[in-house]
């Protein structure tokens, strides 16, 4: 299966974030193609679980063939909003509900089938043979082509794998949370072949002032320059060196930046280049 390096995160295209219309929408999806985007990432619970229906009413009166873009989605997380009757946030693995949310999911989205279904954070309750028996029957219903995890440790996969094969994880990975390059996540998506997706992939840096972050400033000043790229593009770029071939999921809703980001894969940033943004991040050199 392949997906695009770019996947366009939708979490911010409705109530979350933009509030794009249809159209607004319709316009949106065919930009991404434009630029050679065709994988979008959604979960059920964005925009308090509506902006899967948003994105299937667009999709719907769009022209786009869907054999022409992927779909992921996330299942699993329970909010405690108007939407649904909990008491408490929690995470819900068993058999019937992964099933129903998948079900729920298609509906939403008008399609068939999800091209990647990914369980959303860890619970200490899963049950790997109820996944993989919800997992197995969705594969064989043709509503699900393949089966990832989103924030998941390589021993929670291992849990997982003792009844079911995990294609893909999908972590919080940037320059500003490097967390996952170090506890041996993305050197478990080498080894088995996953794919890595990576969530918030500029981290921090437009988010928040901080000391490191003025030292990331100082250096990507020069590196605009030598590389003639803007900031977020050689954060990105910075992601991408890495041999894991993560994805970033892109979580903007403009067009001039999603397109700007599609444009960082021709990026090949120096390996020395590499190491100077993770030691102005951390603050020292390497050992």
């Amino acid at each position: 299966m392949k997906y695009s390096r770019i996947i366009a995160g939708t979490m911010t295209w409705g109530k979350w974030g933009k509030q794009h219309s249809t159209t607004e929408m319709i316009s949106l999806m065919n930009h991404c193609l434009e630029n050679n985007i065709t994988t979008f990432d959604h979960a059920d619970i964005y925009g308090d679980y509506t902006n899967e229906e948003d994105f299937g009413k667009a999709f719907k009166k769009s022209a786009i063939k869907r054999e022409d873009i992927q779909l992921i989605s996330k299942c699993g997380i329970q909010f405690n909003v108007k939407e649904r009757k909990n008491r408490v946030k929690h995470y819900q693995y068993d058999k019937d509900y992964i099933i129903s949310s998948v079900e729920r999911s298609l509906k939403m989205l008008q399609t068939d089938h999800l091209d990647m279904l990914l369980l959303h954070r860890p619970s200490p309750l899963m049950n790997p043979s109820e996944i993989a028996e919800a997992i197995d029957k969705l594969k064989d219903d043709g509503k699900i082509r393949q089966f990832g995890v989103s924030n998941f440790t390589p021993s929670q996969i291992q849990l997982i794998e003792k009844e079911i094969q995990v294609e893909a994880n999908q972590v919080e990975f940037s320059l500003s949370s490097n967390t996952v390059m170090n506890d041996g996540t993305l050197d478990d998506c080498i080894a088995f072949d996953r794919l890595a997706m990576s969530w918030s992939p500029l981290g921090n840096y437009f988010r928040q002032e901080s000391k490191a972050n003025a030292r990331i400033k100082k250096v990507l000043a020069a590196f605009t320059k030598k590389y003639d790229a803007t900031e977020d593009q050689l954060l990105l770029a910075w992601i991408l060196k890495h041999p894991s071939n993560i994805h970033p999921v892109v979580g903007t809703a403009t067009p001039k930046r999603l397109k700007m980001a599609m444009d960082a894969v021709s990026i090949d940033m120096d390996v020395q280049d590499w190491f100077i943004l993770l030691e102005a991040n951390e603050g020292h050199e390497v050992a």
